[in-house]
This record gives structure tokens, sequence and C-alpha cells, in this order.
């Protein structure tokens, strides 16, 4: 797959959980409109930007050691296997409503840092990264400059996609969508896991096996 695309889906794959990043972009939508909630959007990619580039700088060192590659095989494959089974367990499940702190509007460099710090201390976006950024991160280019500028920018651009949905379904939509759109995105994460688990566990399989 070209690594600009599998930048997007994985990009994809982070935002679709429901954490205190979307929490936050719905909440600033609704109290203060689109744009401060565009400028917590930037800051978040930015945020997440910084994590994946950890992870594939320290994460392909590490994975020339065998013992690092079983761990990151069946490590990360399970864990996004139970991602997978969360995700797909809350889909059939009443939506609930996650109530977040309201966050003053701070202007965009404010507003820019806030989304740049909420991603980066997501614990969700922590377990993600740690669980995908050594086994397909860090395997998604060639090596070079060039695959890894077209990966980050896909990745990047997959953030400002989803970004740029959630803040207009909050300010359009929300109302409208309520428990199926919250439910949507928990079925489609939920397949969005699953692709990505095969993926880690095939490729294990064929480069340990």
């Amino acid at each position: 797959m070209d690594v600009f695309i599998t930048g997007f889906l994985l990009s994809i794959s982070l935002c679709l959980d429901l954490g205190i990043v979307n929490v936050a972009l719905i909440d600033t939508s609704l109290k203060h409109g689109p744009r401060p909630a565009l400028w917590m959007g930037f800051g978040s990619c930015f945020g997440d930007m910084v994590w994946a580039i950890v992870s594939l700088l320290g994460m392909s060192v590490l994975l020339q050691f065998t013992a690092v590659r079983w761990l990151t095989w069946l490590g990360g494959g399970s864990v996004l296997l139970y991602l997978a089974v969360k995700m797909a367990r809350q889909a059939w499940q009443d939506a609930r409503h996650t109530e977040s702190p309201s966050i003053p509007h701070a202007g965009r460099r404010g507003m820019f840092g806030r989304g740049m710090m909420l991603a980066m201390a997501s614990p969700s976006s922590i377990l993600w990264f740690a669980a995908v950024g050594g086994s397909l991160i860090a395997q998604a280019t060639d090596g070079s400059l060039l695959s890894a500028t077209r990966f980050l920018c896909g990745f990047f651009a997959g953030g400002m996609a989803w970004t740029l949905l959630m803040v207009y379904s909050a300010t359009h939509g929300a109302r409208l969508f309520g428990q199926r759109f919250t439910q949507g995105c928990l079925l489609l994460s939920a397949l969005l896991y699953l692709w990505f688990a095969g993926l880690v566990l095939v490729n294990g399989y064929r480069n340990l096996l």
C-alpha cells in the first residue's frame, strides 16, 4: 500500500477513538464556534506528529533486535485486537454522553497549544502509539527520507481531515446525528483496529516464522 495512504489511514484509526481530544473538539465547537476548534485540532495534529516521528525514528532502531520484533508482533497485535473488541462492544451499547470541562477561548496560539498538549497527554493516544508505533509506523516506509516524508504528510492529512469532519459535525449536525453518529464512529474504529491487527500479525508471521 502507498505510504501516504497508510499514514492517512493510521491517523484516522488514531482519531476514531473517542478520547479527550475529540471531546474537547466537540465542546469547543459548540461553545466557541468552528474557528477556535479548528486551531485546537491543528495543534492536536502536531502533537500526534511528534509521537509519530518518535515512533518512526526510535522504534526503527529497536526493531533490529529479534526480541523487540517478537514483542511488537505479539504485544501490538494483541492490543489492537483488544481495542477492536472494545470499540465493537461499545458500538452496540447505548452511547453515553461524555462531559468535558469548559475550555475558555484563549486565542489562536492558546487553542493551538492546548490541542497539542491534549494530543500528547491523551492516555488513549499513548496506548495507540505504544501498540502501533513499533509494528506499523516504523515498517511503513523503506527507510528513505522521501518515504518517511510521504508517510508523515499522509498522517498529518488524516488528522486534519478528521478535525474538519469533527468540527463540521459538531457545529452543524451533532444534535442531528446523536447516538447513531457516535456508534458509527465506534464501529468504524473497531473495523480499522481489526484490519491493522491482522496486518501486524500477518507481517510478524512472515518476518519471524
